[in-house]
């Protein structure tokens, strides 16, 4: 399984709705599991981001398919990131030229 960041801008409708935050978090796992996407960790952040999850998928188009599922309700907007263990950098760095 692939690591993913995905961080999320609040939306006007997500900031009035912000004391349910926390059943979407809940809401938004059962979902990402259904997708065949595991949410390791969920952070609320402050400064230029609102909230960060760390994700597992296992590859770029499910993790899409689970930003864009949480994206179409309405609350947030996301950024997704592909994020390289130290062994799968190791094994990056070692097929270079």
């Amino acid at each position: 399984m692939a690591t993913y960041i995905m961080l999320s801008h609040y939306t006007q409708q997500g900031v009035q709705k912000v004391k349910d935050s926390p059943k979407r978090v809940v809401a938004a796992r059962k979902a990402f599991k259904s997708l065949g996407v595991d949410l390791k960790a969920w952070y609320a952040l402050m400064g230029r981001y609102d909230t960060l999850a760390i994700i597992e998928a296992p590859d770029a188009e499910t993790a899409g398919r689970a930003a864009l599922a949480l994206a179409s309700l309405g609350n947030v907007s996301t950024e997704t990131i592909r994020a390289f263990t130290e062994d799968e950098f190791k094994k990056l760095v070692a097929g270079l030229p």
